[in-house]
Parts: structure tokens; C-alpha cells; sequence
């Protein structure tokens, strides 16, 4: 027997669930499913609207409700730690969590209701209550301070700011980018391999201004074996290395 109920009434299909549920009597945990199914599609059947998207979510949960149904019929299915499951299980959760907000809802619209009934009015006080300013007493401020305990504690914020800075770091200068010209440099070291034609890579070192200068040697020097002009030798580790000009051997 189809149930007289109106649309408007419900805000959605969870809506009409729990008033299908409230006026049954039914405990949420243990729905009788094929009874509530039955009634929610002869609603379903009464429902005249042009709206889509509020159809469509009837529909949907008409659809869920039916598959409930069949899992029903079907042997229960278990899960890894050998509990049978209920396919009711996820229905009763949505419904416990559109209840509790729908409760949440009718609170706060209370409360907004009874914030309404609260009227407030400006303050106003005579003007020689809003000059009024209490009288400082200098003593009760002061207590027991004296000149020597002040001294005392600006001495310990100043201990204190001394400790925050590095001794290492704070010595530290302005740090200046050191340039040093490539081509000159390569320039440098080919006429220092064609007058030495054999040499102490060290040596040549030793004539760098800054350790820029003696990266950028390292690297000629790199390029220079490369291009086959110099050949280096190093007879056991650590020792200085030797570097003959290919000129010489030619």
C-alpha cells in the first residue's frame, strides 16, 4: 500500500530513509530491508517533478536499496578475519552521519533563533566618568626595585645578546667575488709550459695570488693534457707531480 507523502517534505533520500525508519519504528541497526525498500519505491512512484538532479539522487538510492536486497538473498559473504559482512553495514553509517548533522542543522538554527532575541545598546557614560583615569602610585609600582638590581638586569639582557652572537662568524668580513680572466691566464700558463718545458705542478701553484687564480690554473692545466701539449707524471701518491711540455719531446 503506497504511503501518502509529499516531496517538499524530505531533503533528500537519506531524509525520507530516516522518516521511513522513525515512523516504523525500526532500529537503525537492524533494517528490515525488503519492508523499507517496498515503501521507499512506492514514494518513488508518487513522485512528480521536472528536477533531474533531485530525481536522479532518489533514483540512486532506490538503486542501492535493491542492491541491499539481492546481497540479502545471497550467503553472506566474510571478511579477512572470518566475520560475516553485513551489506547493510555502509547504508546504516551514511544514515547515523545525516542524522547527526541533520540534529547539528537544528541546533545552530536555534541558536541563530535565540541570537535574534538579544538586543544590545551603545555605551554611554557621563564625560567625567570617560575622562577618569586611576592615579599611578609610584611606589606600589616600583616595590623593592632599586638602582642596583636594574643595573643587574640590563647587565643580564646585555650578557645575554653577547651569547647569541658567533664568535667565529661575526669575525667573519664581506665576502668579495674575486675575478680572474680566463684568457689571460691560459695565456699565462702556455708561456710558462714553452719557457720551463719541464716543472713542479706545485711550483706553479706557488705563483698564484688566490685560490681563484689557482683553481682556474688547475683547470688550464686540465685542458692543456687534454689537448695533448703537456704530459703529467706522478710517480707514487702524494708526491709532487711533474709536467713536461710535448714541444720538448717532439
Amino acid at each position: 500500500m503506497a504511503i501518502p507523502v509529499k516531496l517538499e517534505v524530505f531533503e533528500g533520500p537519506l531524509d525520507l530513509l530516516l522518516h521511513l525508519i522513525d515512523k516504523n519504528k525500526i532500529d537503525i541497526y537492524d533494517i528490515p530491508i525488503v519492508e523499507i525498500t517496498e515503501q521507499y519505491l512506492d514514494y518513488i512512484r508518487q513522485m512528480q517533478t521536472e528536477d533531474m538532479n533531485v530525481m536522479s539522487e532518489f533514483l540512486v538510492m532506490a538503486a542501492t536499496l535493491l542492491d541491499i536486497k539481492c546481497r540479502m538473498l545471497l550467503p553472506k559473504e566474510v571478511n579477512e578475519e572470518g566475520e560475516e559482512e553485513d551489506p547493510r553495514a555502509e547504508l546504516v553509517q551514511r544514515l547515523l552521519e545525516y542524522k547527526m548533522y541533520k540534529f547539528m542543522s537544528f541546533e545552530l538554527k536555534d541558536r541563530q533563533v535565540d541570537a535574534q532575541r538579544y538586543l544590545f545598546r551603545e555605551q554611554k557614560l557621563p564625560d567625567e566618568v570617560a575622562r577618569y583615569r586611576q592615579p599611578i602610585d609610584y611606589e606600589e609600582l616600583i616595590g623593592e626595585m632599586n638602582l642596583q638590581k636594574l643595573q643587574d638586569i640590563f647587565k643580564s639582557i646585555v650578557r645575554r645578546q653577547e651569547d647569541k652572537i658567533d664568535p667565529i662568524r661575526s669575525n667573519y668580513g664581506n665576502i668579495e667575488k674575486d675575478e680572474v680572466d680566463m684568457d689571460a691566464k691560459t695565456a699565462y700558463v702556455e708561456e710558462y709550459v714553452k719557457t720551463h718545458k719541464q716543472f713542479s705542478f706545485r711550483k706553479l701553484l706557488e705563483k698564484q695570488h688566490s685560490k681563484m687564480e689557482v683553481i682556474v690554473t688547475f683547470l688550464v692545466i686540465l685542458e692543456m693534457m687534454k689537448m695533448g701539449k703537456i704530459n703529467i707524471v706522478q710517480e707514487n701518491i702524494f708526491e709532487d707531480i711533474i709536467i713536461t711540455s710535448t714541444e720538448r719531446q717532439e
